[in-house]
């Protein structure tokens, strides 16, 4: 097996966090959109994606990777975020996009992560100290279920 974690994690390193667990319990390699070439996608069996949610989708710069990417007919991926609900139905666009690309998804995860954005900038923000152990453990749990996926 051979897997390649893609993620963003730009404002409070929440998705970071959660991107290490996964590609350390997949002994994955870990890069940035912008770092992936097309090389490293047909080499890898599983592909995972991972940002915080930005007005309800995943960051723009893994949208615009998938777009680019060619001959991915079948191959294995899953999904990840973090937002200041925590909600996996935030996944679902992206898990959409991923399937007419060609990918198989065989996973979706997401945690909570602190917001500081918008209006609950003026409250001090939502989810301080998140991801915390709770949701690493469950991340963790997550990606040893993918290691049954391929």
């Amino acid at each position: 097996m051979k897997a390649l974690v893609v993620y963003n994690s730009i404002a409070q390193g929440n998705t970071a966090k959660i991107a290490k667990v996964i590609a350390r319990v997949l002994e994955a390699k870990l890069l940035k959109p912008s770092e992936i070439s097309e090389e490293m996608v047909r080499e890898c069996s599983l592909m995972g994606f991972g940002s915080g949610i930005y007005f309800q989708k995943h960051h723009r710069s893994l949208h615009t990777l998938v777009a680019q990417l060619s001959d991915v007919e079948g191959k294995k991926a899953f999904i990840f975020s973090t937002s200041g609900w925590g909600n996996t139905k935030y996944n679902e666009p992206f898990s959409r996009l991923l399937v007419a690309r060609g990918f198989k998804v065989v996973g979706s995860f997401s945690c909570k992560g602190f917001d500081g954005y918008g209006f609950v900038k003026h409250l001090g923000g939502v989810n301080k100290g998140r991801p915390d152990e709770e949701d690493i453990h469950k991340a963790e749990a997550f990606a040893e279920s993918l290691k049954t996926a391929y």
